[in-house]
């Protein structure tokens, strides 16, 4: 509480028109004070030669002034002549304009309101501790950056939300998010909030505003990595030009995600990340000899060297056993070299399928870039769309809504193998899942959903796989930050990295139960520099050694509750350049015992 009072205080004190107020409202004091002793001033003398009471006190002439302003009256002391009876009248009468009236207003408005807003600026400050170093800084909120702070929430990291407008800070501020308020355009905004010691600065506004805060933070600093977010292709190098590190196309993304998932055109393993040497891949099991096999069965492994460490099935992510069967809709996740998904394409590339459309649902950034995706992996494919001005090529668009069944039916939703709902309207994507899913049971459908909370609404509509375009653009922004023990690949899958802990040293992976107990599959072995991939069940784990997992957040807690030891969260060393951006940081990660924590990001 103490804190509290001093920082309302101190923003009070500083702000010069707070300053302004009091001495006004000091003012009014001193003049009702001076009116107050002339009042005591005239008792005395009527009381003593008019009323014949000399025996009256100062202390006797405020009570008396002071009862009769307030309009009290107690009438203990009274006039009896009609000179000090008129007196009383004239006290009373200013009384109640100075105290009833004057008082009032003036205290509300010079004093109580501003102290309100000063209280108010305390919880929305507009700056951090100097000391505070290593932070996250987002300029926007949104669907993105909620889910950003939601994930460097779970792992510890600080950040701070710059926001411009005080209300809306307090809202934000009001639902735990650390906020604080500064024009996003103002030099003032980024020193006072440490930017030259950030861990890296996120803007994920409209690409204008995401150019000026880069522009603005690169002036300041030539260190801190900018990663910036860009609606349209032709802001990409403005951005770059700007200062940005690097700018991501969210639209773009979702696009390639969208279409990868996509059964009806190759079976190749498409690759979704990369942790060093190690490289995650997915590929659609549809029309292959893997139908209906089980991993065992299917001896990838053997032949081609690549481990199945999971399947997505209707959108939910399975750990993978060796009884784990493959389905007409499962997609593999595995992991391998590129040499050996080079060999895997080599068997499954011979595998085409099916020559007719996919249905696109919405023409908007998303829908063209999934259908840019589907055409550089020679698919068909055709977008409906109701805004006539946003027709590319009427050889791929078909004009209309597509709750209409006759232009859903012209776009081919009857032979397509997939519907993709890329509307940026969660609402319209269940309501066209549902209509789409009445029309077509046995299609796939694919659909974005903006806010995460209406993935499972979508999978329950009757999607099979669901991309979340918040949690998509966060993930990246994630694994910007060159964390040297996750990296996000996917919604609810992540790539981690520990130490060999006491319960596993000297052991095998054989005699280990990681994947029963933990739902995590070890993908990797690490000792000194070199890198095992898919490592040999029999080799014994070394103690210097580490151990890279795939699994869920979930599992990822299961495997450290088990068996422990995770890696620091921050390098101590100069990272090199980063795998899945391709961009080298020029900052230093240091230790965590360096770092503020997430609830010690101090206001300044």
């Amino acid at each position: 509480m103490m804190k509290g009072f001093t920082s309302t205080l101190t923003y009070f004190i500083r702000q010069e028109p707070k300053r302004r107020n009091i001495a006004i409202l000091l003012r009014f004091f001193l003049v009702l004070g001076i009116l107050v002793v002339i009042y005591t001033t005239i008792f005395l003398h009527l009381m003593k030669h008019h009323e014949g009471e000399t025996d009256v006190s100062w202390i006797d002439g405020f009570y008396w002034t002071l009862t009769v302003m307030s309009t009290l009256g107690f009438g203990d002391i009274v006039f009896h002549s009609d000179l000090g009876r008129l007196f009383s009248m004239i006290v009373l009468l200013s009384g109640m304009i100075f105290l009833l009236v004057l008082m009032p207003f003036t205290f509300i408005e010079f004093f109580y309101a501003p102290w309100m807003e000063a209280q108010s600026a305390a919880r929305a400050p507009r700056g951090l501790n100097k000391n505070v170093k290593d932070h996250i800084i987002l300029t926007h909120y949104g669907p993105v950056t909620a889910s950003l702070i939601t994930k460097l929430k779970h792992y510890g990291y600080p950040y701070v939300l710059l926001v411009s407008d005080l209300q809306e800070a307090l809202r934000l501020h009001d639902i735990g998010i650390h906020v604080v308020v500064g024009d996003l355009d103002d030099p003032r905004t980024y020193r006072n909030t440490q930017a030259e010691k950030a861990a890296l600065v996120a803007t994920t506004s409209t690409d204008v505003i995401n150019t000026n805060v880069t522009f603005t933070v690169r002036e300041m600093t030539e260190e801190v990595p900018i990663v910036a977010t860009a609606n349209n292709a032709s802001s990409v190098e403005i951005l770059k030009l700007a200062g940005s590190n690097d700018v991501l196309q969210l639209g773009e993304m979702m696009g390639q995600s969208l279409a990868r998932r996509t059964i009806g055109g190759d079976a190749l393993a498409h690759e979704i990340g990369r942790f060093g040497e190690l490289a995650i891949a997915e590929a659609t099991a549809s029309g292959t000899p893997l139908v209906g096999k089980t991993l065992r069965e299917s001896q990838l492994r053997e032949i081609v060297g690549v481990t199945v460490i999971g399947v997505w099935e209707r959108g939910y992510f399975e750990a993978a056993g060796p009884e784990t069967r493959i389905g007409p809709n499962t997609v593999l996740v595995m992991a391998g070299s590129s040499e050996q998904f080079r060999r895997y394409d080599e068997l499954f590339c011979i595998y085409h399928l099916l020559d007719t459309p996919v249905v696109i649902i919405g023409g908007g950034r998303v829908g063209r870039a999934t259908g840019r995706a589907l055409a550089n992996r020679n698919m068909d494919y055709r977008i409906i769309e109701q805004l006539p001005e946003r027709v590319r090529d009427a050889t791929h668009y078909i004009v209309g809504n597509a709750a209409d069944l006759e232009v859903i039916e012209k776009a081919g939703i009857n032979e397509a193998p997939t519907v993709i709902v890329s509307t940026h309207e969660d609402d319209t994507n269940i309501y066209l899942t549902l209509f789409c899913r009445k029309l077509r049971p046995d299609i796939q459908i694919i659909s974005r959903a903006t806010l995460e909370r209406n993935v499972s609404t979508l999978h329950r509509a009757g999607a099979d796989f669901v991309m979340s375009y918040a949690s998509m653009g966060a993930n990246n922004i994630f694994n910007l930050l060159q964390r040297s023990d996750v990296v996000m690949l996917a919604e609810g899958l992540n790539v981690i990295r520990v130490r060999i802990s006491e319960a596993l040293r000297g052991r095998t992976l054989s005699e280990l139960p990681i994947r029963k107990e933990t739902g995590c599959s070890v993908v990797a072995l690490r000792r000194n520099s070199e890198l095992t991939i898919n490592p040999d069940p029999n080799m014994v784990l070394e103690p210097d050694a580490e151990m890279v997992l795939i699994g869920t957040a979930e599992a990822e807690q299961r495997f450290l509750s088990r068996y422990g030891n995770k890696i620091s969260r921050y390098e101590q060393e100069k990272p090199k350049t980063d795998k899945l951006s391709g961009h080298r940081h020029g900052r230093l990660n240091q230790a965590r015992s360096d770092r503020a924590g997430p609830d010690e990001l101090e206001n300044d």
